[in-house]
């Protein structure tokens, strides 16, 4: 069988962790996923990885913050009152929030983490919460469906 290519579409199992091994996603054999290349459905560099395999082959990839959910922005970390919220709500680390940002002079509803609780104020994270991560994929190509 010819290895993988850029027009085909691919059936594949992959976990993806974080350095220290904790899990963020796992695709096995009960359950993998068939994709297109080129289709964006997987990251650009596990996508990468697939050129050339054979379906049973394995392989175990380091993807960059750059190329996995980006760099972490310090200037995207905020401190707002907590009267912002007028009671409507008792925030805690960890809690996402949907907040209202201007962008361009369009309002956006956008996720935020909040990472701290202070007396009269929180502080969010509007990154992606992998931001800054290296990402550890192991991805073994199960068929290639051409």
């Amino acid at each position: 069988m010819c290895p993988v290519a850029l027009t085909d579409t691919v059936t594949v199992s992959y976990t993806a962790s974080l350095e220290s091994g904790e899990l963020i996603e796992k695709k096995d054999e009960k359950n993998p996923v068939t994709v297109s290349i080129g289709s964006g459905v997987l990251c650009k560099a596990v996508e990468a990885c697939l050129f050339g395999m054979e379906p049973g082959q394995s392989r175990v990839i380091r993807v960059e913050p750059e190329d996995a959910y980006g760099l972490h922005h310090r200037e995207l970390v905020q401190c707002i009152p907590l009267e912002h919220f007028q009671d409507r709500l008792n925030p805690k680390p960890g809690m996402v929030l949907s907040l209202t940002m201007d962008r361009d002079g369009t309002e956006h509803k956008v996720p935020a983490t909040v990472t701290e609780v202070h007396n009269n104020a929180i502080t969010v994270d509007y990154n992606h919460p992998l931001a800054g991560r290296v990402i550890v994929y192991e991805v073994t190509l199960v068929s290639i469906n051409s």
